[in-house]
């Protein structure tokens, strides 16, 4: 068993452990200018290796999650190794949607060598712009009109040609026939003269039979050759069609052949090509009819689209610029923006579309390399993730409406033929919602089976400050800032050292080192000063804190003024000053909150007041209950506990969560059952298990600074201090007028490893330690305690005994 502490062995930490002091002269250059830049980010050894992985590996499912808190440079990192990686990669291909002739429902997708696209889309402008003058002037021609003219022609003749026929033959058998408005009749001659129903009644009845039997026969002809006449003109008009086939042929052979000749090496391009020509035959008609002023409703031309829209080409991706494989961002990942889309035009009141209004996403810009996505963002979006793992599961990419996709409307669309998938996504996100998916989304653990996890904070070494000084550089040719000499980097490191709350370790939290680095930059330009210098560095550090702690100014402004109750001075029983830590996000604070503890007669328990009014967290809760089984544990070995206690923060209106106050609890628990006063100069955090060992916690700096702040505030004497767990030492970079103050005597920090130290701190008695009889010396603070337990046990025996007249009743 270790020996009770003595107060007087309890010495305040020295100065020289309060904050480390990072020394200039530990550098060999006179300003950072002299310094390579790092080639690889700084201490993110795991991540690179884990992102080298995922983009060498070329097997299904492995997509790459990096995570690590924001501002580490996560997203910078990647796509410096993704485009380095990309550059050395091959061109991926173009990608043209097409006129599907067959079912323009569904257009047709042609694949290109990078570059290939931009020049067919030119060549097939260049060829509708042709064919909206060739085929119209070849149409026109006097060519063309003649041969038209000789088909009507040869109808006409064949026309006239069989009715003359017929007509003569009629005469012959003294018939003429006549031709009137409503069509043909037929009548009697006599003499060459048609005989009038007088005169034919006047014939002897064989000629009026004879001439019945010829009219009848002739009439039979008649029909027949009226009959011919629709296919005579059905022939005609098919000659025509043909007519204008050939003559669009040839008006247009030379140009289909100029843009086959340049892709001849693209077997799918000459299917299209060819489609393309029988359309224009099929159709030239139609080429002619649309360079015709546009019909018209009560004198306002209706819009159409131009008929030789069908020939143009809708390139979705051109990688003609592109130098490798593509490395893309999307900052903004809706379903569409992911997956593409199909807009509309109005056209007479309708909203109707066509392929060329097919648009990307950036699936399809990135095809063949990287698309970078920010996972909260994707999140974000209505059904954008489901679309993803969608495509990354059909290795394609279907443009479809959410309508479509989720069978919500049944409006007729396109369906556009698939884009084959081949990519590398890589997600960026903080290291929950990594666990989360792993955890809830089983598409998730099979589709990104790699992650990536930037650290936030590297070992605090000789080799390490040399490289941080070559990260200052780094920045500061980047930014184009004024070089930093010896100091300004030295100060730079001490506050990476803070910012990783730990002395031991230097936070590598890119953006905050920036905004450092930038802002010293300001405020040497406003001295005129060629090189940033540790002076500089600090006044940064004093602005950024300046513009966030008006809230701090204003807690501390209610202390000074008594508005909360803070002692710094004297003894009280049962009270004891613990320290919270207020974060804002890019500013926290500590200060101090007064702890009070009340005891009495109970069954042994311990009260959280937060807790009860739902103002405690779990983890405060927690520690409450730990120090109710602390106190059983130590005190109640041979009878029951049997006090009841209270705790609470007071002037407490908000949320209380941590146990960084059990110790603090803790000691006034002990101080209102021993009723023995504690120090108000002194302040107290950590935490405490059940065995009575003082924890870690969190935040340590900013609690020693800001009962400072209020000691200083109201004088120092030289008995102020704060009381940290001796874990935590290693964890102190406090602000340099603080470790002044200790190093002259006029503030003290002291560390300690079990409660029992705390409460000698705290009392200024020994906390005494059980002896082998199993009692606590006399006059320690813990033989006070014992005993008062004791009595308390004692007294609910005496009231739990049933009275005299009570037993003699029953």
């Amino acid at each position: 068993m270790h020996a009770p502490p003595d107060p007087r062995s309890l010495a305040a930490l020295e100065a020289r452990r309060l904050r480390w002091h990072c020394d200039p002269a530990q550098f060999t250059f006179n300003s950072t200018d002299e310094l390579e830049d790092l080639a690889d980010i700084l201490g993110q050894q795991r991540a690179l290796e884990a992102i080298r992985f995922s983009v060498g590996i070329r097997r299904e499912g492995y997509h790459l999650y990096v995570q690590g808190p924001p501002g580490i440079g996560k997203r910078t990192v990647v796509q410096q190794i993704l485009k380095q990686r990309g550059a050395a990669e091959a061109k991926p291909s173009d990608w043209c949607y097409v006129n599907n002739f067959g079912d323009p429902q569904k257009p047709l997708l042609l694949q290109l060598p990078a570059g290939r696209g931009s020049r067919l889309r030119e060549e097939m402008t260049g060829l509708v712009d042709d064919l909206r003058t060739a085929v119209p002037a070849a149409l026109q021609s006097e060519e063309h009109r003649t041969r038209l003219q000789e088909v009507e022609r040869e109808f006409e003749s064949q026309h006239e040609r069989a009715f003359k026929e017929l007509e003569d033959k009629a005469e012959a058998q003294g018939v003429k026939l006549l031709r009137t408005p409503t069509g043909f009749a037929m009548a009697p001659l006599h003499n060459g003269e048609v005989v009038g129903p007088e005169e034919f009644e006047k014939l002897t009845d064989d000629e009026k039979r004879r001439i019945e039997q010829v009219v009848a026969v002739l009439q039979e002809e008649l029909r027949q050759v009226i009959e011919q006449v629709p296919k005579w003109r059905k022939e005609a008009i098919d000659k025509v069609k043909e007519l204008t086939r050939e003559t669009t042929r040839f008006a247009i052979r030379h140009l289909l052949d100029r843009v086959k000749q340049s892709n001849s090496d693209l077997p799918d391009v000459l299917r299209y090509l060819d489609a393309v020509e029988r359309d224009v035959l099929a159709h030239s008609g139609e080429l002619h009819a649309s360079e015709e002023a546009p019909p018209a409703i009560l004198g306002m031309p209706l819009e159409r689209r131009p008929f030789l829209r069908r020939y143009q080409l809708n390139l979705l991706v051109d990688n003609a610029q592109t130098a490798g494989a593509p490395v893309v961002y999307e900052d903004h990942p809706t379903y569409q923006n992911l997956i593409g889309r199909v807009e509309h035009i109005s056209e007479m009141g309708a909203l109707v579309t066509d392929f060329n209004l097919i648009k990307p996403g950036a699936l399809h810009r990135a095809n063949g390399g990287y698309l970078i996505i920010d996972m909260l963002n994707l999140l974000a979006q209505p059904y954008a993730w489901e679309g993803l793992k969608r495509a990354l599961h059909s290795h394609d990419i279907r443009i479809e409406s959410l309508g479509q996709a989720l069978s919500l409307t049944s409006t007729v669309s396109l369906e556009p033929q698939p884009v084959p998938l081949d990519i590398k996504i890589v997600l960026i996100g903080d290291r929950l919602l990594y666990y989360l998916l792993f955890q809830y989304d089983p598409d998730f653990a099979e589709l990104f089976k790699v992650g990536a996890d930037f650290d936030d904070q590297i070992d605090r070494n000789g080799d390490n400050c040399r490289l941080y000084a070559r990260l200052v550089a780094t920045l500061v040719h980047r930014e184009k800032l004024r070089p930093f000499d010896p100091t300004g980097v030295a100060c730079v490191l001490e506050h990476a050292a803070r910012l990783a709350g730990d002395a031991e370790k230097l936070s590598i939290h890119l953006r905050s080192v920036v905004d450092l680095v930038s802002e010293a930059d300001y405020w040497a330009s406003q001295q005129g000063s060629p090189q940033v210098t540790e002076s500089h560095v600090e006044r940064a550090i004093d602005e950024q804190i300046h513009r966030a702690d008006r809230l701090r100014q204003r807690v501390h402004e209610e202390i000074a003024r008594g508005t909360l109750l803070i002692d710094t001075e004297g003894a009280k029983v049962g009270q004891v000053n613990g320290l919270s830590v207020i974060d804002l996000g890019n500013f926290a604070f500590g200060h101090p909150s007064r702890v009070t503890a009340t005891v009495r007669l109970g069954k042994g328990d311990v009260i959280d007041i937060e807790r009860e009014v739902k103002l405690g967290g779990a983890i405060h809760s927690k520690g409450v209950l730990i120090l109710g089984s602390f106190l059983a544990s130590r005190y109640a070995r041979k009878h029951p506990l049997s006090l009841s206690a209270s705790l609470v923060f007071e002037q407490s209106y908000g949320m209380v969560d941590g146990d960084s106050a059990s110790v603090g609890e803790l000691c006034a628990l002990a101080s209102a059952l021993a009723e023995v006063p504690l120090k108000q100069s002194l302040a107290i955090t950590g935490s405490v298990n059940q065995h009575g060992q003082v924890q870690a916690i969190g935040g340590v700096n900013e609690k020693i600074e800001g009962f400072f702040d209020v000691c200083a505030a109201r004088g120092l004497t030289g008995e102020q201090g704060v009381i940290i767990p001796a874990s935590n030492v290693k964890h102190l970079m406090l602000r340099k007028e603080v470790v002044a103050a200790a190093a002259a005597g006029r503030f003290r920090v002291y560390a300690v490893d079990t409660i029992d130290e705390a409460v000698t701190l705290l009392t200024g008695m020994p906390a005494g330690e059980r002896a082998e009889a199993g009692d606590y010396p006399p006059g320690s603070v813990n033989r006070l305690v014992e005993d008062r337990l004791v009595a308390f046990s004692g007294l609910r025996q005496k009231f739990a005994e049933p009275s005299k007249s009570e037993a003699q009743h029953d």
